[in-house]
């Protein structure tokens, strides 16, 4: 929910196949260590800030959860650009400003429907669903047929998961997370087109702020109406662990790492959401689930290290 997933830290990885290249100077060979190192903290605080808006389901309901965290992330990243944010908005182009409200509005479906997926299904297998998307991605853009056998095994993964024999699977769940898959595939190329024009916390700005309109309608009656001062500041401090201080450390660690290191650590994200969800809010995997989801995770490295290669 990369997004996705959630939207704003993962989505990135796999915008042509794999993370965007680092620029800048080439840092000390010591700093190269400290990469991975913060990939695996934002990645750690992303699946903490999902595991715990679950919490807020039962006051809030997903789509209200999720309406509140964009809001104040938002809120958030935009009094953090200021007055530069401003000064871009006068001179982007059109066309430009259009496509980042798009991705806004893909970024609100995403989040949406991973959050009613969420509420339907163990976290694990909610992330799992929605990694499909950007593995998708990642295997078309490598333009060899043998790399669909990626794909294969990471639908074996989701089989494992979601073990449909059993009938106590929720199929409206499985299909929003398929849902919130299709839109983080739309939110990786968005962002491909989008990241090559804007900077990225003025482009996370817009879009997130156009996710939080676009999210009102579903999510905004059911939040107000039960609001409290302790569900506002449980969301304010949701939204900080993601997206916000994920995607800010992600690019820190682009600057320190190679696309494979970035790709095949965030090809990790299904076995830390099932990790979060086992210690933070006590869903404990069944060995199938364990095995689906380690299926899943070396479908996504495979597929963003043949991409590598290529």
């Amino acid at each position: 929910m990369t997004a996705s997933t959630d939207p704003a830290s993962t989505a990135t990885l796999v915008a042509d196949g794999t993370a965007p290249a680092a620029t800048g100077p080439v840092p000390a060979p010591g700093r190269l260590m400290s990469g991975p190192a913060l990939v695996l903290v934002a990645m750690l605080l992303l699946h903490t800030g999902s595991a715990l808006a679950t919490e807020l389901f039962p006051s809030l309901g997903p789509a209200g959860t999720t309406w509140l965290r964009l809001t104040f992330a938002a809120v958030l990243l935009i009094a953090f650009t200021g007055g530069s944010l401003r000064r871009r908005l006068r001179t982007i182009p059109r066309r430009d400003l259009l496509a980042t409200c798009l991705l806004g509005v893909v970024s609100a479906g995403m989040m949406l429907l991973f959050s009613e997926a969420a509420a339907r299904l163990p976290l694990g297998t909610a992330t799992a669903l929605e990694f499909l998307g950007p593995l998708t991605v990642a295997v078309f853009a490598s333009h060899r047929t043998r790399e669909l056998a990626w794909l294969g095994l990471a639908a074996a993964g989701v089989v494992l998961l979601t073990s449909p024999w059993t009938g106590t699977t929720s199929l409206i769940g499985v299909l929003f997370g398929l849902g919130s898959a299709t839109c983080w595939a739309l939110y990786v190329v968005g962002t491909a087109h989008v990241g090559s024009r804007l900077s990225a916390p003025h482009a996370l700005a817009v879009s997130l702020a156009v996710a939080s309109v676009a999210a009102a309608p579903f999510g905004a009656p059911g939040a107000l109406g039960a609001l409290t001062w302790q569900t506002a500041a449980a969301a304010a401090g949701i939204a900080v662990l993601m997206p916000l201080l994920p995607f800010l450390l992600e690019m820190k660690a682009l600057q320190r790492i190679g696309k494979a290191t970035y790709g095949t650590l965030a090809g990790l994200e299904p076995a830390v959401s099932l990790l979060a969800a086992m210690v933070l809010i006590a869903q404990t995997p069944a060995v199938l689930q364990i095995a689906g989801t380690a299926l899943v995770v070396a479908a996504g490295i495979g597929a963003t290290r043949a991409e590598s290669r290529r």
